[in-house]
């Protein structure tokens, strides 16, 4: 079978522009019996199935068992504080094009983090902070060029993704983000001729990114994500049809302008109009 994708990361910008999430409490005196952070404003639409399956092509595995919330100590709630200072600081270094000062905060951030989410899951504001900082260290790995750390980083980030779209369902950029990361781990699959591997990928995001077209249908972004997950499910999966939607997609958005770089070279082999 002929294999038309790119394997081309970072689909997507890395979320820049987020605010910032609110300060945990204060640190409470040791005598006080510690409150956990208020829920921080997560940075931007994030979004994410509640499957806490990490990779689906792996297979099913045991969900684990509900988990009771439990208070933050003092110092964890102070390293969450310190944490929203770090990703915002990040967030600057990125934003000004120096990744590398953007990952060394986004990395120290990510662990004070982690554990506010282990503490109460069901806090959803934190979950999407957590699926907003791996995307955005994602982003800043992948500009230096690291993308074995930017495969690591979207297969830790796509629970918390899948979550956040399950509690967000409306949200389509959450959803069209998650797709894109679901994209790129079927592009590394498929890289490798993992064909079975990539396949679930593939499909997971073809649900998603035909959502976000009904909600959206001119919206450039949601089709080329669309058009993306076609071109490589076309691949891997024997579903009828695929091949040809792809490129019936791809010849009406080359001729309307609005695919993008990345789909465009499949596209190009897949209708004849370019070989190789």
């Amino acid at each position: 079978m002929a294999r038309y994708a790119k394997f081309a990361y970072l689909m997507f910008a890395a979320p820049l522009a987020l605010a910032a999430p609110a300060m945990a409490q204060q640190t409470p005196a040791a005598s006080t019996s510690p409150a956990a952070p208020t829920t921080p404003a997560t940075p931007a639409d994030p979004a994410a199935p509640a499957d806490a399956t990490a990779m689906p092509a792996d297979g099913a595995t045991t969900p684990a068992p509900a988990t009771t919330a439990r208070e933050m100590t003092p110092d964890e709630i102070a390293a969450f504080n310190q944490a929203v200072t770090d990703f915002t600081a990040g967030q600057s270094a990125q934003q000004a094009g120096d990744n590398a000062g953007a990952v060394a905060k986004y990395d120290a951030a990510i662990p004070a983090i982690r554990t506010a989410v282990e503490a109460d899951p069901s806090k959803i504001d934190n979950v999407n902070f957590l699926a907003n900082a791996l995307y955005a260290d994602a982003a800043a790995y992948g500009a230096m060029g690291q993308m074995d750390k930017v495969i690591s980083l979207y297969n830790d980030a796509l629970p918390y993704w899948r979550k956040v779209v399950e509690a967000k369902p409306t949200d389509t950029a959450s959803r069209n983000i998650l797709a894109g990361i679901l994209i790129q781990l079927g592009n590394q699959k498929l890289a490798t001729h993992d064909t079975d591997g990539a396949d679930p990928y593939y499909q997971e995001a073809l649900t998603l990114a035909r959502k976000s077209t009904a909600a959206q249908p001119t919206d450039a972004v949601s089709k080329n994500i669309l058009l993306s997950a076609l071109i490589g499910a076309s691949q891997t999966s024997m579903e009828e049809g695929l091949r040809d939607e792809a490129i019936n997609m791809g010849k009406a958005m080359m001729a309307d302008g609005t695919i993008d770089a990345t789909n465009r070279p499949s596209i190009e082999v897949m209708t004849g109009a370019k070989t190789g």
